[in-house]
């Protein structure tokens, strides 16, 4: 049984690497020996080891264990914008076999690895790639992480449409509060589980740690197809 996944959101600031956090200390209470990967980041800054991006810490500190920084962010921008501009203005090129290759390096250690993409699903990982071409490489699931803010059910519909004409297979989705003034939450949250076709494996309150995250696992448990 694998609970591996891509985790993905409906756009920028939606809550990706505090879900992630949750569904990894969710693995690792039920015994997983699970880790955290965030393949291309940017916005980093340098500290004694080089250039670090705070996601991909944040995923390190939720793991299992502590893998080699490279193999958990083995592209690292220093600005903090699309990855595609920063790659240009930084002169880095980078293609698949370079993240394929260090997500294999973390899977021969792990049982479960949780890969966090950038921004919104449709934000490019460089000038070539697409976060669909790096899910297909990895044979991975997706979960969709949808900030529960104003204009979050256009925002989720509209990664679902992307998500199925990419041919990604959705395993669930998890709601995150980030605006605690948001009016009618409960409502926005059941028109939201009305529409997405997928289970939603739990909803993270408003600044609650991830490691107190209560989050339902059992739909991400599937049959590797590798």
């Amino acid at each position: 049984m694998q609970f591996s996944c891509f985790v993905t959101g409906t756009d920028t600031g939606s809550g990706k690497t505090h879900a992630s956090c949750a569904l990894l200390h969710a693995l690792r209470r039920i015994g997983r020996r699970a880790v955290g990967m965030k393949p291309v980041a940017s916005g980093a800054r340098e500290n004694r080891h080089g250039w670090v991006n705070q996601d991909a810490l944040d995923l390190i500190a939720a793991s299992a264990f502590q893998p080699d920084y490279g193999l958990v962010n083995p592209v690292c921008l220093k600005a903090a914008t699309a990855p595609e501009i920063a790659c240009a203005h930084e002169g880095v090129a980078f293609g698949l076999p370079q993240l394929v290759a260090a997500h294999e390096a973390l899977r021969a250690k792990a049982d479960d690895v949780v890969v966090e993409g950038v921004g919104g699903w449709c934000a490019p990982l460089n000038d070539r790639l697409m976060q669909a071409d790096l899910v297909r490489a990895l044979d991975l699931p997706v979960v969709l992480v949808v900030g529960l803010r104003l204009g979050c059910i256009n925002h989720a519909l509209l990664t679902l449409a992307a998500l199925q004409a990419d041919g990604a297979q959705l395993a669930g989705w998890i709601c995150n509060h980030v605006d605690p003034e948001l009016e009618y939450s409960e409502e926005y949250f059941e028109a939201l589980r009305r529409r997405l076709p997928v289970p939603c494996l739990g909803r993270l309150p408003w600044r609650a740690p991830a490691s107190l995250a209560e989050l339902d696992l059992g739909p991400l448990g599937y049959a590797h197809s590798r």
